[in-house]
């Protein structure tokens, strides 16, 4: 069971509604990056709860339904393909962060961000690296980003079927490679990524 130690901490210093923040959709070469904000009730126990990467699918949608019940309040926000390939992905993923936190219902007045960057996060904040691994708000926020961007592939498979999005949720696997190199990429496809298709011609 993840413990509360990072969230107790920030309680210690004054801060009441902290929120978990996570993103998803970092490495893969289409769709928009995901990022998620959460706010826990003090304490809550959720069975099972952990890094997203470390649970099956069917137990991430278990824990997204848990997670959107019982929590104070939770926010799921997007950067777009366009704004990935404007900014590049890391600064994508910030503004996504950024929105998720002020996307929140309940406002959070601290956050705890996994990784080692924070950039224009609304409240004060604290980056946890691993704090999918560390922290129950951290990690309730990488099941909601994770779900959420996994659900918007399926959606894109439905559109571009010819690409098996919905199996491989956009990475660089062998099928997508070569589904790039006899299809071209398709609107959802992050031109910055595929610049290896412009060397190959």
């Amino acid at each position: 069971m993840l413990e509360f130690n990072y969230e107790d901490e920030a309680r210690a210093e004054g801060y009441i509604n902290i929120c978990g923040v996570d993103e998803a959709g970092r490495g893969p070469l289409m769709g928009p990056v995901c990022a998620a904000a959460v706010i826990l009730p003090p304490h809550l126990e959720i069975e099972g709860l952990n890094d997203s990467k470390k649970l099956t699918e069917k137990k991430r949608e278990a824990l997204y339904s848990v997670i959107t019940e019982k929590a104070v309040a939770y926010s799921v926000a997007y950067a777009s393909v366009e704004e990935i390939d404007e900014l590049n992905i890391l600064n994508a993923a910030m503004l996504a962060m950024k929105r998720a936190v002020e996307g929140l219902p309940v406002k959070a007045d601290f956050a705890l961000i996994d990784g080692n960057c924070s950039r224009n996060i609304p409240v004060p904040c604290k980056t946890i690296v691993g704090g999918d691994a560390k922290s129950p708000s951290v990690a309730a926020a990488s099941v909601l980003a994770k779900v959420s961007r996994d659900r918007l592939c399926y959606e894109l498979d439905r559109q571009y079927p010819q690409y098996g999005f919905a199996k491989h949720k956009g990475y660089g696997t062998k099928d997508h490679m070569k589904a790039l190199y006899e299809y071209g990429p398709c609107p959802c496809h992050r031109r910055t990524f595929l610049k290896f298709l412009d060397k190959d011609e």
